[in-house]
């Protein structure tokens, strides 16, 4: 392994465990404003990661803002800390638990939240991203 290939893989790592420890709190935040009777926090989480990870994919274009320093943002932000951040794993296992427990209405609106609460994020986060690459 090349130490530039090393140097992705850390980089990668780093930004792992910044986005699983902010999942994990920005979780117990939202659980303790509004409950758990509903994925509220995973919902949150999958609306402002899908909002980050649009704004930022916008400034890591060619002609972006942060163009120059793609590989790095790419690594450390867009998979490192939005990967580890975002939750469609839980988003799938709690709506695949709601439909288990015959709770049809809470899987359809975790599911139609979720999907459409995230595309409009990501398109707004690239959206202001492009604002700012101006």
């Amino acid at each position: 392994m090349t130490l530039e290939v090393f140097k992705s893989y850390f980089w990668v790592a780093v930004g792992s465990m910044l986005g699983g420890m902010s999942r994990f709190w920005v979780s117990r935040v939202v659980a303790e404003r509004v409950g758990e009777t509903f994925p509220w926090g995973t919902i949150v989480i999958n609306i402002t990661g899908s909002f980050v990870i649009g704004l930022l994919w916008a400034l890591v274009q060619a002609e972006g803002r942060l163009g120059p320093s793609r590989p790095f943002i790419t690594q450390l932000c867009i998979v490192g800390i939005c990967g580890g951040y975002t939750t469609f794993s839980s988003f799938s296992l709690q709506t695949l638990n709601l439909l288990r427990e015959k709770q049809w209405l809470w899987a359809g609106g975790n599911i139609a939240i979720s999907v459409v609460a995230c595309m409009l994020a990501v398109w707004l986060g690239f959206i202001l991203g492009e604002v700012i690459n101006r």
